[in-house]
């Protein structure tokens, strides 16, 4: 197949705000019963009845949390939606509906939003979630990206970051620390292809951490699995800025200490292996990495029983008093402080 030298690109500016979108919005579908309303009016209208709603948002900025010389547009379209679903998931809720907002500059054409569009429409059918609204205007600094996340959920069955306690199991969905080795991979190989544009790198042997990275999945099957297991987690939250600093946001909000422990955290081989080859610790890289989208939760012990063997579920520390201060069990059974050096959007421009 011969590759087009020269795709089409339909300027913006010969669609005007309302038709562009009407355009990019054509294909959305409702599916759930709460939507009363969807795009089309001055605003969605939702019905809830009797359960909590639960809202999330997140920004987006080119060149602070996402590359476009390396991450498709159709991927990013995804990965907004599923990091705004994650935060609905770990407040054990169920997504319903998202809003989608962007500002874009003139170097983009409608033929590139529509590839990030299809990846939000992709992830919309997925999730089974309604697109009900947003706004699109321009930019100056490239493309902007800000999805709100609404979501339902029993007021007795919410959770909440302040309800772990003293002796309580500390648990990860999944494994960690791929996202983060993903992007360095990608990285390495951008700075390749500046120095010799004809290079086309095999990234075979990555693939799993180049998809954590550029296609992560938000968790919505383990908050399924733990009401099926008929487990409530104490408290929950989502693993985007990394290991250690949200194991602090838990143990901050609800006044426990913790130990965790080194030889417990689950790494895949592929995350291990590269990280032998960047000749980086990988639990540094467990601790610190984020934007792998896991959820990380406190049971009781009492639960312990119905996600003991559980593939998804690893169990890696227990929650202490809280003048126990918050620690890493290493291999060699030292106790080392935890601290937080995870990704700090204010600090950590690309």
């Amino acid at each position: 197949m011969i590759e087009d030298k020269n795709p089409k690109r339909t300027p913006l500016s010969e669609l005007g705000e309302f038709k562009l979108i009407e355009h990019l919005t054509a294909h959305f579908e409702i599916n759930q019963k709460s939507t009363v309303k969807g795009i089309g009016d001055d605003a969605a209208v939702l019905n809830f009845e009797k359960k909590n709603v639960v809202i999330s948002t997140d920004l987006l900025m080119e060149g602070v949390h996402f590359d476009l010389s390396y991450v498709p547009l159709k991927h990013l379209g995804y990965k907004a939606i599923m990091v705004n679903l994650s935060d609905i998931y770990a407040m054990n809720a169920i997504a319903t509906q998202v809003t989608v907002s962007i500002a874009v500059s003139n170097r983009f054409p409608l033929e590139a939003l529509e590839e990030l569009y299809a990846g939000i429409t992709t992830a919309a059918k997925l999730y089974n979630i309604d697109v009900v609204g947003g706004d699109t205007t321009s930019s100056t600094s490239g493309l902007v990206i800000s999805i709100t996340a609404i979501g339902k959920v029993e007021k007795d069955n919410k959770v909440l970051r302040s309800g772990a306690k003293p002796n309580d199991l500390l648990v990860v969905s999944g494994d960690i620390g791929g996202a983060y080795m993903g992007l360095q991979v990608l990285e390495r190989e951008k700075e390749v292809f500046k120095v010799n544009p004809n290079n086309q790198p095999d990234l075979s042997m990555y693939s799993y951490i180049i998809e954590r990275q550029l296609k992560p999945e938000a968790r919505k099957d383990i908050v399924e699995l733990l009401n099926q297991l008929e487990v409530k987690p104490t408290s929950m939250i989502d693993i985007s800025d990394g290991l250690s600093s949200e194991i602090i946001h838990l143990c901050k909000q609800s006044k426990v200490g913790v130990d965790i422990y080194e030889n417990k955290i689950p790494l895949d081989p592929q995350v291990i292996s590269t990280c032998e080859e960047f000749n980086i610790d990988s639990t540094t890289i467990a601790l610190n990495g984020g934007e792998d989208y896991e959820l990380l939760m406190t049971i009781s012990q009492e639960d312990f029983p119905k996600i003991k063997g559980n593939p998804n579920l690893t169990v890696i520390g227990y929650m202490t008093e809280e003048d126990r201060g918050m620690h890493l069990v290493t291999r060699a059974e030292e106790k080392i402080p935890i601290i937080a050096k995870g990704w700090n959007a204010l600090n950590n421009p690309s």
